[in-house]
């Protein structure tokens, strides 16, 4: 969907939007070599920072929901068994920083 929506926005008949479609991968997700990376925030790219209080939005789920999209109950479930196994792996690297201190 949002595949789509970004290739109305483009010239993408032109040589020079075709290499920029080209270059965009859609993940539905955190692809695999990411989800262990550690995450940061962009302040610059923060909504309450970028956005004009009056505006209307709607996040990209909500408006697939609408669509008719009915696999957001399994990426719900997954993103929360990423952030378990997340917290468990930071939770064993903070002890064993510790113990490296200690020593």
């Amino acid at each position: 969907m949002f595949w789509r929506s970004l290739r109305a926005m483009l010239p993408h008949k032109s040589p020079r939007g075709t290499i920029a479609l080209g270059k965009l991968k859609v993940f539905d997700g955190i692809p695999n070599p990411f989800d262990r990376k550690k995450r940061v925030v962009v302040p610059d790219a923060l909504k309450v920072l970028r956005m004009k209080s009056y505006r209307k939005f709607m996040r990209l789920g909500d408006l697939a929901k609408n669509a008719g999209w009915t696999k957001g109950d399994i990426i719900e479930t997954l993103e929360s068994k990423r952030k378990a196994k997340s917290s468990k792996f930071h939770d064993r690297k903070v002890k064993i920083q510790e113990a490296k201190a200690k020593a």
